[in-house]
């Protein structure tokens, strides 16, 4: 498979985790949370799909397409641990989340994705749905939606 074809692949199964998700956090009340902005094109779905939910982004930098920069007040920058933190201490509950943070290096991506798990559950609502590009632990695996390739995305109820 060519690299554009992987890459095309991964959007749409992103895109339609991303849908699926949505509709599976209906009539749950929470927050949504995108961790790593990168360009924003994930943050601008999410803000699409949900717009009636408040969209926070954890990110190192802002630097992603001017369409796409998240209001400031929703907008936490700098390490993902320490941000996690600040959102449960303030008692922000998140119902769908987005971890897409990584390296580039899979067992670097495996290995922090491990690492941020409890952090992610400790913002997490009861019942909530994350949608990851890397394995997590100790969350309940969901099969997600139909036609996405396995191990393509993954998917996991709090």
């Amino acid at each position: 498979m060519s690299r554009l074809d992987s890459m095309l692949r991964r959007f749409t199964a992103q895109r339609d985790g991303l849908n699926w998700a949505a509709k599976e956090i209906a009539g749950v009340d929470g927050d949504v949370l995108d961790m790593g902005l990168g360009n924003g094109r994930t943050y601008d779905h999410l803000r699409e799909i949900l717009s009636d939910r408040r969209v926070w982004v954890i990110d190192r930098v802002l630097q992603c397409h001017p369409s796409c920069v998240p209001p400031e007040a929703d907008f936490l920058q700098g390490e993902a641990e320490p941000m996690l933190n600040r959102l449960a201490d303030e008692g922000h509950k998140i119902v769908l989340a987005h971890y897409d943070f990584g390296f580039g290096v899979k067992e670097q991506d495996v290995a922090e994705a491990a690492a941020m798990s409890p952090v992610i559950a400790s913002v997490m609502t009861q019942g909530g749905i994350i949608v990851s590009g890397q394995p997590l632990v100790g969350f309940e695996e969901l099969d997600g939606p139909a036609g996405i390739p396995e191990g393509r995305y993954l998917f996991y109820r709090a």
